[in-house]
């Protein structure tokens, strides 16, 4: 599989992705954003430990959505919740990435 970089805004973070090493970490998907974004030293709120069950780690895809695993009822779910929800959020512990992306951590 192929290497991808994914951006952290505000963080100013790039990180390398290798699909080769999912995954990083306990936390979130395998290769999902939550799981790269703590890997490589980017906070991002996760109440739920990863689990998909509360929505604090929503972040907003600034581009390469299409990179992403689909959105399942139960995330848009929760993801709508959150406060500074747009068209573009996602919630970084079910977002799967398989390709360049770049989000931004609200807060």
């Amino acid at each position: 599989m192929a290497k991808y970089t994914v951006k952290f805004a505000p963080a100013g973070v790039t990180v390398e992705a290798d699909p080769a090493e999912y995954p990083y970490g306990r936390e979130g998907r395998p290769g999902s954003i939550l799981d790269i974004a703590l890997s490589h030293g980017v906070q991002i709120e996760h109440a739920c430990g990863g689990a998909g069950a509360c929505g604090t780690c929503h972040v907003i895809v600034t581009a390469g959505g299409e990179n992403l695993s689909e959105a399942t009822e139960d995330e848009l779910d929760l993801v709508e919740q959150a406060p500074g929800y747009t068209a573009d959020s996602r919630l970084a512990c079910t977002a799967v990435v398989a390709g360049d992306v770049t989000v931004r951590i609200p807060g």
